[in-house]
């Protein structure tokens, strides 16, 4: 897989999953527990966004198939998603903001909202299946799509674990700085996609 093409799906898994984004959602969620119970839900909370996502990745186009949705309706598709996507996190609440509001009173938090849809969320799920696409990539390819993702749910878990440190230096204004910017990136990424899925369904050159 060519450095770029690692490069660029790196980009695209970071702005989707967002690990500095969950940053005051986890700092909400977890205010009243002691720090092992805050490692166990850090810890819970990526384990199953992993599950999920590899979920997506191995059987997600599987699925579009047993669906008879072409894999260039599906690209568009998620393209125009995950634009609306980007598109919420540039000018609507930014992640942190929007998810801290659905934190829940119960005592396991790691899997809603941090696992889904803070890291798993549903931009992250159509992500892996674009990337994954069969008839694009070879087995390596999807490989080093499955390994990236493991590094950003990785970074993800890191951002958790120094939850407090890393909120006293950028503070919830900084993430939310910080998840804009990449509402910005993942925008441009998404129009490629639709004018790829657009370009291969008419057979331009």
């Amino acid at each position: 897989m060519p450095f770029e093409s690692i490069f660029t799906s790196f980009v695209m898994m970071w702005a989707v999953v967002d690990p500095v984004g969950t940053l005051p959602v986890f700092l909400s969620a977890t205010r009243a527990q002691p720090a092992k119970e805050r490692n166990r839900i850090a810890r819970l909370a990526v384990m199953v966004a992993g599950g999920i996502l590899l979920f997506f990745l191995l059987v997600g186009e599987l699925l579009l198939d047993a669906m008879s949705v072409s894999m260039e309706a599906f690209q568009v598709a998620g393209g125009i998603v995950l634009f609306l996507f980007a598109l919420s996190m540039i000018f609507g609440e930014s992640k942190p903001e929007a998810e801290m509001k659905s934190v829940p009173d119960a005592r396991d938090v790691a899997i809603f909202p941090l696992a889904t849809p803070s890291l798993a969320s549903p931009g992250a799920m159509m992500a892996v299946v674009l990337l994954t696409e069969n008839a694009q990539n070879s087995f390596v390819d999807q490989f080093w799509v499955g390994l990236i993702m493991c590094v950003v749910l990785a970074c993800a878990y890191v951002i958790m674990r120094l939850a407090a440190r890393i909120s006293k230096l950028i503070g919830d204004a900084g993430a939310g700085v910080i998840s804009r910017v990449m509402g910005l990136i993942l925008a441009s990424i998404a129009t490629t996609h639709v004018l790829e899925g657009i370009q291969s369904f008419f057979g331009l050159a």
